[in-house]
């Protein structure tokens, strides 16, 4: 499961990134450009093209691989958990258009994201826990979405917990998530200004 939750990261943010960067080297953000299409338009239709796919990856990996061959049990409400995977997917597709914006060429895109998918795997608990981290950088991963990925995922997966349990972790991965994604769409309508 652990496996899963990483490869969600990993996808969204390259997929999202790989996209705008090729859409720029091939010229055909020039032909976006000059439909009626905002920049806004432009950023969600990659953030949700991108997330469908991966949402499909995510559940057929988890019946099929997860539960069906390796029979592991899922102790909480599946749905609960994809709405948790959806808000995720959310901030990690802002990740890959702000590191596809800032980033000029594939080569660098490819550098950024083994600096940043490292940091977010190491921090997030998943492959070491919080707690034995330091104490200041544990407050450091609490602005982390990864960090509260991993632990509502553990909380609905391993210990059955429901809304009541994850809501915190939910709300932290919205503000975090539309922060950024505002965030980016500003970096991203000042790279359309100046390819216009």
């Amino acid at each position: 499961v652990v496996a899963i939750i990483n490869q969600v990261t990993l996808l969204s943010v390259v997929l999202t990134g790989a996209a705008v960067i090729r859409e720029r080297e091939h010229g055909t953000l020039e032909h976006l450009l000059v439909m009626p299409l905002s920049a806004f338009e432009i950023a969600m239709a990659k953030v949700w093209a991108n997330g469908l796919v991966i949402l499909i990856a995510t559940g057929f990996s988890l019946f099929l691989i997860v539960k069906t061959m390796l029979q592991v049990p899922f102790a909480g409400s599946v749905p609960l958990w994809f709405c948790g995977v959806v808000l995720y997917l959310f901030f990690t597709a802002a990740l890959g258009i702000f590191l596809g914006t800032i980033s000029r060429s594939m080569a660098q895109f490819a550098l950024l994201i083994v600096l940043v998918i490292v940091l977010m795997f190491l921090l997030s608990g998943g492959t070491t826990p919080i707690e034995s981290q330091p104490k200041w950088l544990q407050y450091i991963t609490f602005f982390l979405p990864s960090r509260h990925f991993v632990s509502f995922s553990q909380v609905i997966i391993y210990r059955g917990g429901g809304i009541r349990a994850v809501w915190p972790h939910f709300l932290m991965v919205s503000a975090i998530g539309l922060g950024f994604f505002v965030y980016s769409l500003v970096l991203f309508r000042k790279s359309i200004a100046v390819t216009k």
